[in-house]
């Protein structure tokens, strides 16, 4: 008897996972180049698939053509279902029209989907607590490192200004950040502040370590630079190779406090080393888990599990989303987080 109903039960899951399989999860990321949204792409994927999807993931490596042609693809293959993290949120609305006319549900993934009414949901991070946990960082690294200095010289980066989220980001910074400002603690000595100005196109590291030679050649020949706001750990890379150009982190010039966002292997050896001061920890792993089950509930037609139904505007509407908690990580916890979740190996980190 047992044999039997063991095996009945094994027809009934197999039953439910070939219902599953037919649907499948049109996955769009924007690039390969970070190790960050690999890493996306590949949770999603697995957990997809094991729960009964077949998926379709495509790159368009930070071409904006590139994941318009894609998504429009997928469209018209007959997906299910779009997942989305936009290269740009303002150049979906046509496509995302088109996926309506399909009755195909949008879920905007880590990056809000701007100017459409197309939008079903929205799975990411809380991004404006992102900020505060890099400014927050950044004034605990300076009260350690130069808790003697007055006033500290800082400078900002910003993210990428076609992507929502940096915007979070950097108002989240500046409430931190801003009254030391006004009081005088901080001095940003080349007086740039403001995503119009302080913004990094597609957050690209080799352009901010660019805008940090132009700063360390203009405003510090003679005065010593302490710390800078970086909003992801790509641009710190960058920022990091430029001080080193100049002689920081050797003689009697110490390391700046440089912040960083996505716990990306080399950031994370470089907090180790001693060089980056920390980054934010976001577990992709749960990220591709409440994406699967917002397209788990907007396909049976019910609602999704979310959290916030207030903050994300996009323009034409307030998209419900989920918002999953950041994690600050330094040469103090990098361990504990980051390789006590399983998210790397201590081999990965060595």
């Amino acid at each position: 008897m047992t044999t039997i109903k063991t095996a009945a039960l094994a027809i009934g899951v197999s039953m439910l996972a070939v219902a599953a399989s037919a649907q499948t999860v049109g996955i769009s990321m924007p690039t390969q180049s970070s190790a960050r949204w690999i890493a996306d792409g590949a949770n999603m994927v697995e957990q997809f698939e094991a729960a009964g999807f077949e998926t379709n993931l495509q790159y368009a490596e930070d071409d904006i053509p590139n994941q318009l042609a894609q998504v429009e693809n997928m469209i018209s293959q007959g997906v299910d279902v779009l997942v989305i993290a936009a290269i740009d949120g303002t150049t979906l609305s046509n496509a995302l029209a088109n996926a309506a006319a399909a009755d195909i549900p949008v879920i905007a993934y880590d990056r809000l989907i701007r100017d459409s009414p197309d939008v079903s949901y929205y799975a990411t991070f809380d991004n404006f607590q992102v900020g505060v946990q890099q400014a927050t960082s950044l004034v605990q690294g300076l009260e350690e490192r130069f808790g003697d200095v007055n006033p500290w010289h800082v400078e900002l980066f910003g993210g990428s200004p076609d992507d929502n989220n940096a915007y979070f980001f950097y108002d989240g910074a500046m409430s931190i950040l801003q009254p030391l400002i006004d009081e005088g603690r901080i001095q940003i000595l080349s007086g740039q502040e403001g995503m119009a100005t302080v913004g990094t196109l597609r957050w690209d590291g080799s352009a901010a370590q660019a805008r940090m030679d132009n700063l360390l050649s203009a405003n510090y020949t003679q005065e010593q630079i302490h710390g800078v706001l970086s909003p992801y750990d790509g641009i710190s890379i960058g920022i990091l190779s430029s001080l080193r150009g100049v002689g920081y982190g050797s003689g009697d010039l110490e390391w700046p406090i440089v912040t960083g966002q996505d716990a990306e292997v080399q950031s994370v050896k470089s907090i180790i080393a001693g060089e980056q001061f920390s980054t934010i920890f976001k577990d992709t792993r749960e990220l591709a888990r409440v994406t699967v089950g917002m397209v788990n509930a907007v396909l049976q037609g019910t609602e999704p599990e979310i959290n916030d139904t207030e903050t994300y505007d996009n323009g034409v509407k307030v998209v419900p989303a989920f918002l999953l908690e950041p994690v600050p990580v330094d040469a103090s916890n990098w361990e504990e987080v980051l390789v006590g979740s399983g998210y790397y190996t201590l081999e990965q980190l060595q």
